[in-house]
């Protein structure tokens, strides 16, 4: 389908009342796991056998059951990945794919049940967010990549049929800032480890945590870095009912300057994805997510403040 055509049907589905945003921004893979011989150290192994980086696996159970004293499902891991050699190819012209790099993934059993799902993000959801084509050969490459690892990783598995109620976001779907670095070339490094002190010591306080950080510039950015941010009350409440929200968990926090400009960009995906995309609706979740979006806000501007 040409870009064309694309719009023409874009604006027939508003016309009649349907959402442009009908298509499906997560996937979830699930696959029969009796024997138990399928869980998040094999997948990650398998993952990283692909020449995905695995930037991290955590076990969430083990941090719910030591702040909250509980758990709602059997498993439940956070897994973030990326391949270098597709990020490498779209980062030249999308840099904002940095908003799903690493991809986020949840790994889950829920109570009683003999299977393992996987969920993360399709390439039509990557594309709402970030602005890069659907059809870009780079990122449907990449997408198509994750699938096949994901049939090693959990034999007989398949995607299952998920029916969200996509509808125009609320909000914007990106929350940017932005601050000026006007100093000498060799003064670059210390500047930016400065501002990452600083950020870092903010969302700490606020209670996030760190769950993984990336450099992956090139040679037209002075540095591009990624932070995998998560908060343990947020995905505690919103997994209850949605466990597949790993897909948007942790969050990714980029920040770079390109070389020969002085303007550094800070961004990363609003709540507004979660209501949209996955139909999170119960207000305790909704308090959680807004609560933790003001938070990662006011440390984001209490950096960029000029």
């Amino acid at each position: 389908m040409n870009i064309n055509l694309k719009r023409v049907v874009a604006t027939m589905l508003l016309t009649f009342g349907i959402s442009a945003y009908a298509a499906q921004d997560i996937r979830i893979y699930t696959a029969d796991n009796q024997s138990g011989k399928i869980n998040a150290t094999s997948i990650e192994q398998v993952f990283k056998d692909a020449g995905f980086y695995v930037t991290a696996n955590n076990n969430m159970n083990k941090a719910f059951d030591a702040k909250f004293k509980t758990h709602t499902h059997d498993a439940y891991n956070l897994m973030i990945v990326h391949s270098k050699e597709y990020v490498a190819k779209l980062i030249k012209a999308y840099p904002q794919v940095a908003l799903f790099t690493p991809l986020s993934m949840s790994i889950y059993t829920k109570k009683g049940e003999k299977t393992v799902s996987l969920s993360s993000m399709t390439a039509s959801g990557i594309a709402k967010v970030t602005g890069i084509p659907s059809d870009n050969a780079d990122l449907v490459a990449y997408m198509k990549s994750v699938e096949e690892t994901l049939a090693k990783a959990m034999p007989n598995g398949k995607f299952e049929e998920v029916n969200y109620k996509i509808e125009k976001p609320q909000g914007e779907l990106i929350n940017r800032f932005s601050m000026t670095m006007d100093v000498k070339d060799e003064e670059i490094e210390d500047e930016v480890e400065g501002i990452q002190e600083e950020l870092e010591a903010g969302l700490e306080t606020a209670g996030f945590v760190m769950a993984g950080f990336n450099s992956i510039g090139n040679e037209s950015y002075d540095f591009f870095d990624t932070y995998s941010i998560c908060k343990v009350s947020v995905i505690f409440e919103v997994s209850k009912t949605h466990p597949e929200a790993g897909a948007f968990a942790p969050c990714s926090l980029y920040m770079f300057k390109k070389k020969g400009e002085k303007v550094v960009h800070f961004a990363y995906p609003s709540i507004y994805n979660w209501f949209s995309s996955i139909d999170v609706a119960d207000q305790a979740s909704q308090d959680v997510l807004i609560g933790a979006q003001k938070a990662m806000n006011a440390a984001a501007d209490e950096v960029t403040e000029e």
